[in-house]
């Protein structure tokens, strides 16, 4: 086997160039490239054989000259630098070759190989291969070149740039991370010597190539120089793993100054780019200065960079370095004294964010240590302290965030051991949430508290910010962290952080801190900030401290502070500052300074005094134009940033000594120039006598507004001198890091403390104040008119709030001239106020009126969830095994279904269609946000949606919108009936009339049906609205959950589904209350609830109905009948007995047949009659139940105490009559009861409340809504007797003997009559029916809340049994399985196996199980979608992993477990029908899912 694969393989190796050929020309190379790759990774995977072909078939060399041969179709000039005599060349991005990352399986095959040690050393001692492979290199070297755009926005944006960036990426940078993979230990120097020394032939060639000499051209940057980063880490790991003298393997200085240029222009140009001075190139830059620092990219691009620069930096004249960096950042002419100046290079609005960006770099530059001295396990900690401190994350974003080794064989494999100790060394961990807005949290990582307080590193979290709002968000937190812990109350500057120590190799980096130019500047800059000078800001001050600071913490040596003061004074003469050391240089003072300025700035017009320090920092003369000053002003001497980079480059002197004099480049928009004249720049010497010690000083007390605030804290304290690491020093504000730095300053040197002393002992001199030229005018800060703008916006609304209401007020005068005598009637009634609404669109308040009606904005819709209801505890579970079914028999709608059919098959259908309520499927919800609005406006409000272009997640035409003023989802308008408030009260007063008056008033209300209140039979704009939303109510719900009477259109149809309507609502209510009503308190909604005005539509049109009289349920009610034969007689159907009949219906038609508004007397002698006929059935009901002995137990028990006067006030005697009643028929015959267990007394009591109960709590509703009056709460035990006696029901009973259900109960006329009546109904019954006799018996409800099935623990159980199920229609595996979590159906999501009628198999289920809701759980991607009718969302996943995460479409493939918590919320969006409230991303289905 093992012959045959060499063979094979020798074979492969011998067509790979033939194979790479093919793949370049192929069309779909994607997939000749994945099946290429399939086969070679078995071979060079294999390390033996790896390095038996590349001995044998010189394998590297086919593979890098097949890779040189591939990019060299795809090669253009490069246009750096010397467009014309360019000879370098480089990739095209815009090629297919690189667009499509055609040459990916060559790279990846290469990348394979060289993990091998064998083969990677055969490659790093080759010197042909590597010459070759630099070539191949250098063809990436300044590819996709930018030029900044100055005049006309680019045209085209070109997205070559993601070409680019993945080819270094590919190409480049994984091959190098696979080499320096061998190069850990010291016996491979040799190898590093090697690619460093042709790496550099390869730079040399470059810069030949492109002809540069020093100056980089303007506005060119290119993001890519793979071979100045194949340098950069080759150095990095000589220093870091192989012990190697940096300087052996060092070029010349010349050559240093050469390779910081381009990666110095980028830095520059990143600082440009968020400036805004590349905006005319378009988005794509931006897009390229991202993906620089991506974390992707990050440890490939610009770390290297960094490091390189911070090589050169440590090698070269630090005075040089710095005026380079400023002058890349073309803000050398902003560093003068004097006030005002000329910047020939940048336009103003952009100087001040370029000073940040140059200052920001430098901190940088001196403070990173990735390469410079960090272990591996510190580094991976800063970069995920910074990941934390921008954002809580979450575990995969964290491991996606980290920059890792690229190579995959590096051995830091995030997820290895490292990571997870860090993370839980630095992180606390946050379970997954879910907030109330309804946006669902994942399990996060937010940085421990200890964190914040020590290790918070800003300048870490500037170099990995993508966005530069990361850097505010992580000030915002670590703000929030301080006030919090009660550290500082303010708000912070960012913190300073100690650095770990540098390594020997780069010790020359803190030259840098030490250098004249950097002191001269960080002088300037202090000067400026203090004089208040235009276009500087608190963040350049920072910067400036933050290096002074630096510089203190990394002093060279001790300087001896005698010696120094003694010989100091004659050494100032030649310049600013008598040495390079900072400790020393910040107690110079420095007298006066010669500016070059415009004449026509302040500083003019004084003389020069005898000795002048002079700042030629905004200049740039010519050596000749030096020396003359230099005569003039004896011992004033320019120290120019220029001029000494000049010294460095003598060539460049010569060349532009001729343009020396036309330097001042006109600018007309010059602010303070007189018009159409330029200012001729003059010298001007000024008076400054400050050293950086008593500029800190000042601008401490500048910057706590306070003369004198700063006390040098050792004149009380010795002990700080030698404790200098105070804690509260670590957190603070501008304030703080002054002290701090002045701290470090005294402590470093005792002159400096002294000089500090005395300056404080001086008393300072008020600052001067300020005066705004018309330049500072203009940059008066943002914030400043920001917040002048804010007040005035809120004056302004203050005052049209104030000047509407006077408006209103005199408009209402107007218009009621009666007013006086209005006024008189109201003071004599005035309780009797109307209700008065707001409408939220036109702002106007008044009562809702005939004519102009107002409404109620609510949403509709229809909902199932009551249906669902089963009446078991055990909530079921989703099946998982074959065996597990569900069967949807024993669920509520299931169940009224059935009595419904078996009604109807023995019953006259109309009153069948009376004697139960519908709506448990497909029954219509009406919710509210409360807000109310005139409904003419809300259709004009509809018509300008209906106009309105935006794509909207709802949709016009079927009514729907949000309201105006909370955004909430909603599809009608409920019009409030005008009326009053307080009419209920009215009703409320108790009379003292008799039950027979009031039973005969209920009487005669009904019988008026026909005669309405004039209002609704003449056709008023209310009575028109009444009717549309009536319309609207019916079309929610679908036809087949409407019509239930066997002759279709009937009106008995419409009258069951609207006060079906009112029983949805109030048990729904209920559902939402937990199922009873002991919390009591007023209704959950408050002011959310529309049942009031509900009820008036809804009465409305009952009323149209009229109830045949002979028919009406009232009589058989109330009066025992007279002739008992009548009904034997009639062919028809007989109508259904009353105690089959259901008493919450007979509730609601009653009530909604009456004559709005209802008095309270009138309700409660309603509940009262209906309750006498609920205990009836109860009795029944229980007489079935018990044994033949018992039944006769009681009747006999009955027969003696019948006549004695409570009898009809106790169960035992009415259950006696009972049964002695129904005995008479046949309905005790056969024998089968589910007898009750014990019969004794407190069993029945108990039976007789459970049964009762339902109807008390959803009486007790509806009562509260009619009259207002807040539910009591009890305690569960409590609830019959609280709920009997709010509803008027118990008299007023003495606590002696034990309360009785049954001294409830007022009966119209003798108990016993009536129950004959009802019973012998009955008897008549079982005479024909004799089985189902029992059946119809109305049975103790005992429903459970509605739940969403169980789900198992793991996701894995379900996935298993689901992804491969068929389906049960078209019996294939379905593509996207999907699975109800209402009813646990198996459906295909999307599938069009199973479309029917354009449906496809969610939709439908949506429809007939949820009646337009849906919801299922997608078996494939871990996520739940809801369906709400013609719309859909994703809601997320219930799955998280062990960090709290979800992984939608499973793509992470971790174990995922259920998270209760949210599967809670999923269920109580579903049962409070809320889902299109608080999921906010929703789309239309087109009913394809």
């Amino acid at each position: 086997m093992q012959k045959h694969l060499i063979a094979f393989t020798k074979t492969f190796v011998q067509h790979y160039a033939f194979i790479m050929k093919t793949l370049k020309k192929s069309h779909e190379s994607d997939t000749m490239s994945n099946r290429i790759v399939h086969i070679s990774v078995q071979l060079f995977s294999n390390e033996e054989l790896a390095r038996q072909v590349t001995e044998e078939c010189q394998l590297l060399d086919i593979m890098v000259t097949v890779l040189l041969y591939m990019m060299e179709s795809c090669l253009i000039k490069s246009e750096l630098q010397d467009e014309e005599n360019s000879l370098h060349v480089v990739v095209n991005c815009g090629e297919a070759l690189l667009k499509n990352n055609t040459y990916w399986p060559l790279v990846s095959d290469f990348i394979n190989i060289l993990s091998h040690q064998s083969v990677a050393k055969k490659f790093l001692e080759d010197h042909g291969l590597l010459v070759t492979w630099m070539n191949f290199v250098s063809f990436f070297q300044g590819m996709n070149l930018n030029k900044r755009e100055l005049n006309e926005h680019v045209e085209f944006e070109s997205q070559t740039y993601y070409a680019a960036f993945a080819a270094e990426l590919e190409a480049c940078a994984q091959p190098m991370w696979g080499l320096l993979s061998h190069c850990k230990v010291r016996e491979t120097q040799e190898y590093t010597r090697n690619v460093v020394r042709y790496c550099l032939e390869a730079l040399q060639d470059w810069f030949d190539a492109i002809n540069f000499v020093d100056e980089p051209a303007p506005n060119q940057v290119t993001f890519h120089l793979p071979l100045h980063r194949y340098f950069a880490m080759f150095l990095s790991k000589a220093v870091k793993c192989q012990e190697l003298d940096l300087d052996t393997i060092l070029p010349d200085q010349e050559m240093l100054m050469k390779l910081m240029i381009h990666p110095l222009q980028i830095q520059a140009s990143l600082s440009e780019i968020h400036s805004n001075m590349w905006v005319r190139n378009g988005l794509q830059i931006k897009g390229q200065a991202m993906t620089y620092v991506q974390s992707h990219f990050c440890n490939s691009m610009i770390d290297p960079d960094i490091y390189l620069l911070q090589v050169c930096a440590s090698r070269l004249d630090p005075d040089y370095f710095i005026s380079s960096v400023f002058e890349r950042f073309k803000v050398v002419d902003l560093l003068t004294m004097a006030s005002q100046h000329q910047n020939t290079v940048l336009d103003s609005e952009h100087e001040r964010s370029m000073l940040e960006g140059a200052l920001t770099f430098l901190v940088l530059l001196l403070s990173l240590r990735l390469h410079l001295g960090m272990t591996d396990d510190e580094i991976l900690r800063a970069e995920m302290v910074a990941q934390l401190c921008m954002n809580d994350r979450t575990h995969s974003s964290l491991l996606d965030l980290i920059p890792e080794n690229p190579n995959p064989k590096s051995g830091i494999i995030p997820g290895s051991l490292s990571f997870e100790s860090v993370l839980s060394a630095v992180a606390d961990f946050k379970a997954p949430v879910f907030e109330p807005g309804g946006s669902m949290q994942q399990g996060m990582y937010t940085p421990k508290a200890e964190v914040w307080d020590k290790e918070f590193d800003p300048v870490m979290v500037i170099l990995r910010t993508v966005y530069r709002r990361d850097v505010q968000s992580a000030m915002d937190r670590y703000t929030a962290f301080l006030k919090q812990s009660g550290k500082f109350p303010g708000n912070p500057w960012p913190p300073y952080k100690k650095r770990t120590p540098l390594h020997p190799s780069y010790k020359g980096l803190i030259k840098l801190l030490h250098c004249k130019t950097l002191h001269i500047v960080l002088f300037t800059l202090l000067y400026k900030i203090l004089m208040d000078h235009q276009n500087l800001s608190e963040h350049v001050l920072c910067m400036v401290l933050y290096l002074v600071e630096l510089g203190l913490e990394n002093s060279p040596e001790q300087e001896s502070d005698e010696e120094e003061s003694a010989g100091g004074q004659e050494r100032c003469h030649d310049s600013w500052f008598p040495g390079s050391n900072l400790v020393s240089n910040m107690r110079h003072f420095i007298n006066y300074v010669r500016v070059r300025v415009p004449e026509t700035a302040p500083e003019v017009k004084r003389e020069p005094p005898a000795s002048t320090s002079s700042d030629g920092l905004a200049s740039s003369q010519s050596s000749r134009r030096k020396s003359l000053q230099r005569e003039n002003s004896g011992t004033a001497q320019v120290f120019s940033l220029v001029a000494e980079r000049r010294k460095k480059f003598q060539e460049i002197i010569n060349r532009n000594t001729s343009e020396a004099n036309q330097v001042v480049r006109p600018k007309t928009s010059m602010k303070w120039s007189a018009p159409g004249a330029t200012p001729q720049l003059t010298t001007a010497i000024l008076e400054v006598k400050e050293s950086i010690l008593s500029l800190l000083i000042k601008l401490h007390h500048k910057l706590s507004g306070k003369q004198n605030s700063y006390y040098p804290p050792w004149l009380d304290d010795v002990d700080v001198l030698i404790h200098t690491e105070i804690p509260r020093y670590s957190h603070g504000d501008g304030m703080t890091a002054v002290e701090r730095i002045l701290l470090k300053a005294a402590v470093q040197s005792r002159l400096n403390k002294r000089i500090i002393e005395e300056i404080c002992r001086k008393v300072t001199p008020p600052v001067p104040p300020k005066k705004i030229s018309s330049a500072e005018k203009k940059t008066l800060d943002k914030e400043e008119r920001r917040q002048k703008a804010r007040e005035r916006q809120q004056k302004l609304l203050a005052e049209f709030a104030s000047r509407q209401k006077s408006f209103m007020e005199t408009a209402m005068d107007v218009e009621s001239p009666d007013a006086d005598i209005a006024m008189e009637v109201a003071t004599s009634e005035q309780h009797v106020s109307e209700a008065i609404y707001d409408c939220v669109i036109c702002g106007q308040s008044g009562p809702s009126t005939e004519d102009r009606p107002t409404g109620l904005v609510v949403l509709l819709q229809a909902s199932s969830v009551l249906g669902q209801c089963r009446n078991s505890t055990e909530p079921k579970k989703l099946p998982t095994t074959e065996e597990e079914q569900i069967y949807p028999w024993d669920t509520c709608a299931a169940l009224h279904d059935v009595r419904l059919t078996t009604l109807q098959r023995y019953f006259k259908d109309s009153s069948c269609l009376q004697a139960v309520s519908i709506g448990w499927e497909g029954g219509v919800y009406v919710q509210t946000c409360g807000h109310t609005l005139h409904i003419d406006c809300h259709k004009s409000y509809m018509e300008s949606l209906r106009n309105d272009q935006v794509l909207q997640g709802f949709s016009v035409d079927k009514g729907e919108f949000t309201c105006p003023l909370c955004r909430q989802f909603a599809n009608s308008v409920l019009p409030c009936y005008p009326g009053n408030n307080v009419e209920r009260s009215l009703w409320q007063s108790h009379s003292n009339k008799c039950m027979q008056d009031l039973v005969q008033e209920v009487e005669d209300l009904q019988e008026q049906l026909g005669t309405f209140p004039v209002s609704i039979s003449s056709e008023t704009n209310l009575s028109k609205e009444m009717e549309s939303v009536m319309k609207d109510i019916k079309s929610t719900t679908q036809k087949k959950y409407t019509d239930y009477s066997k002759t279709p259109g009937s009106p008995d149809n419409d009258f069951l589904f609207m006060y079906s309507v009112a029983r949805t609502n109030l048990e729904l209510e209920l559902v939402h209350r937990g199922g009873n009503l002991c919390s009591g308190g007023a209704s959950t909604a408050g002011k959310r609830s529309c049942l009031n005005q509900l009820f008036h539509v809804l009465a409305m049109h009952m009323r149209l109905y009229s109830i045949d009289s002979a028919y009406n349920p009232w009589r058989k009610l109330t009066q025992p009948s007279q002739d008992k034969n009548s009904e034997l007689i009639s062919e028809e159907l007989p109508e259904v007995p009353v105690l089959y009949r259901d008493v919450s219906s007979l509730l609601l038609i009653q009530i909604l047949t009456m004559p709005q508004p209802l008095h309270k007397e009138h309700f409660t002698c309603i509940i009262k009659v209906l309750f006498t006929l609920l205990y009836t059935q109860a009795l029944a009901a229980l007489s079935v139940k018990c044994s033949a002995e018992d039944r006769m137990a009681w009747k006999e028990s009955e027969a003696l105490k019948k006549n004695a006067s409570s009898g009809e006030k106790s169960w035992e005697v009415l259950l006696g009559h009972v049964i002695s009643e129904l005995s008479k028929g046949k309905i005790y015959e056969e024998e089968e009861a589910e007898e009750l267990t014990v019969v004794n007394p407190d069993s029945v009591e108990c039976y007789l409340q459970q049964f009762c109960l339902p109807f008390l709590r959803i009486t007790s509703l509806l009562q509260h809504h009619l009259f207002g009056g807040d539910l009591p709460s009890c305690q569960e035990d409590e609830e019959f007797t609280v709920l009997a006696s709010c509803l008027g029901l118990l008299p007023p009973f003495q606590s002696a003997h034990p309360f009785t259900s049954a001294s409830c109960l007022d009966w119209p006329v003798p108990a016993f009559d009536m129950i004959s009546q009802w019973c012998s109904e009955l008897a008549l019954f079982a005479d024909r029916q004799p089985d189902q006799v029992k059946v119809l018996l109305i049975q103790e409800p005992k429903w459970d809340l509605p739940r969403l099935l169980q789900l198992p623990e793991n996701y894995n159980t379900i996935f298993q049994y689901y992804h491969r199920k068929t389906c049960t229609v078209c019996t294939k595996v379905p593509k996207d399985p999907a699975v109800c979590l209402v009813c646990g159906t198996f459906v295909c999501l999307k599938g069009l196996c199973c479309k029917q009628q354009s449906y496809c198999e969610c939709v439908l289920h949506s429809q007939n199980c949820g009646a337009g809701t849906g919801i299922f759980l997608l078996i494939n991607a871990s996520v739940i979608i809801i369906i709400r009718g013609h719309r859909f969302c994703l809601w997320g996943s219930v799955y998280l992993d062990a960090h709290g995460e979800e992984d939608r479409d499973l793509r992470r493939g971790k174990p995922l477990y259920i998270c209760k918590e949210r599967y809670k919320v999923l269920e109580q969006q579903w049962v409070s029908h809320t889902f299109d409230h608080i999921n906010k991303r929703w789309g239309p289905h087109y009913n394809g899912l």
